[in-house]
Order: C-alpha cells, then structure tokens, then sequence
C-alpha cells in the first residue's frame, strides 16, 4: 500500500515564506535560488562549483538588431492579430539605465504576459480560461537614443500554477533585455500596485528585500493615460547597481 504526501496549504506555504524570510541574509535583492516555498527552485538552481567555459566554445557574435529586424508595430499588442482583444488596454513604458542612471540606447527589450484571463498561448497551459483570438501576449521594440521603451498592451489576469493549493500568480509582465550578444540575456517581471496576491505568492516574495520587491512593481501614471483609450503606467530597468531591478537567475515555464 503506498501513501501521497499531502499538497502544501496555503497556510503552510505562508509559514515557509516567513521562515525563509528569516533566514535570508539581509540585502537579499535579488531573488533566492533555493527557495523553498518556490517548490521548483529547489529542482533546478545550481547545486555544483561553476566551471569556466571555452570562450572559443560560446558564441561571440552578437546579433544585429536594426529598424529593418524589429518592426515598431511589434511594441503594441493589441493589432497582431485583425481584432480588439479583450481586457483593459494600457500602455507601459520607462526607461533602461545603468548602474550610473545612463540610459542604455538601442537594448533589444521583449516581453510576454497571459491574456486578460490569465492564459497564455501555449500548449502546457491548459487550465479552463478563454483564450483570446486576437491576442498572443508577446512583443518586443528597441530603446530610443533616451533608452526608452513603449508597450501597447492587454492587462494580463492572475492564473493558477499549482505550486500549492489555491496557488495564483500576481497579474505580470515578463521583461527580457539582451546587451550585446545571447550570452548576455536578462529576464525579471513587473508586475502592477496594489495586488492582493503578493503577500501569498512565493516568486515575488523569494527577493526577501522589500525595496527591492517595490522596484518590481510599476507606478501608476495619470499623465501618460490616454483619455477614452488606455491607462499608463511607468517602470524603469536599472541593470547594475544598488538599485538594480531584480532579475531571474534562471527563466521558468511562464511562472
């Protein structure tokens, strides 16, 4: 006869959250690798020494990214697809800097997100929200001279991702950032004020320093909505520094 160990509770998960938290050593602004109440953290963060590589072995040639490659129709999301898809539409922009608040000029910046009911086009997402015709939730556009980047898009909706019971992601954002060649690539999330799910969701609360979890999350921007058309938010990628926007270390299956 064999027995199922039972499924964390939210209960349980929330006092593993608060355990880690106390373990963390202080500053931790970027986000835990092991991380246990992250479940598949402990699966996949490095367990072994970090071994030099052949830099005859790894590919050095850095791609070209012109107006020609990248299409600025890319950057809204809500015309790819011959309709209006559904859900609040808003606009996202910042600015990439560096450690020195220097604007990093011509960055390749990709993102992609679950549809207003919090599904994505993908096959191993199957739970039982809509997907949207004319919506895929991905795009991507080049900074300006100023390292500005700007998104139309579709507010994405929370969505179960079985970590534990009742587990649901915060609505977010994948941010992905490219410097000079593949080898360089930088994935993080930004997600939208005021969410009730941040308190109980184990991604966001793995950066167990609180200012640094705020720089994740967007500001609301009255100025830059448009009247009878989208709301405006603003978020700036800082890559390097004490201030530097939380990154992952390893990119998850959506998450």
């Amino acid at each position: 006869m064999t027995t199922t160990a039972p499924s964390p509770t939210q209960a349980d998960v929330d006092r593993e959250i608060s355990a880690a938290q106390s373990a963390a050593a202080p500053g931790g602004a970027q986000p835990r690798l092991d991380f246990a109440p992250y479940r598949s953290s402990l699966l996949r963060h490095p367990t072994k020494a970090l071994q030099h590589a052949d830099p005859e072995g790894v590919e050095l040639v850095a791609p070209v990214f012109g107006h020609s490659d990248v299409d600025p129709l890319e950057a809204d999301l809500t015309i790819q697809r011959g309709g209006e898809p559904i859900g609040e539409r808003l606009v996202v922009t910042g600015r990439v800097l560096d450690g020195e608040g220097r604007p990093v000029r011509h960055q390749l910046v990709e993102v992609w997100q679950a549809n207003a009911a919090g599904r994505y086009v993908h096959q191993r997402d199957q739970h039982p929200a809509p997907l949207d015709p004319h919506f895929t939730g991905v795009g991507r556009c080049l900074t300006d001279a100023d390292g500005t980047y700007r998104f139309t898009t579709i507010k994405p909706g929370p969505y179960p991702w079985r970590n534990h019971v009742n587990a649901w992601r915060p609505a977010h954002v994948h941010f992905s950032l490219f410097g000079t060649d593949f080898t360089q690539r930088l994935v993080t999330q930004m997600y939208f004020p005021g969410d009730p799910l941040f308190a109980l969701d184990p991604i966001y609360q793995s950066i167990t320093d609180p200012a640094a979890r705020e720089r994740l999350v967007a500001t609301y921007d009255h100025d830059l909505t448009t009247p009878e058309w989208a709301t405006g938010y603003r978020w700036d990628i800082v890559l390097t520094g004490s201030h530097a926007t939380p990154l992952e270390q390893e990119e998850a299956d959506h998450e």
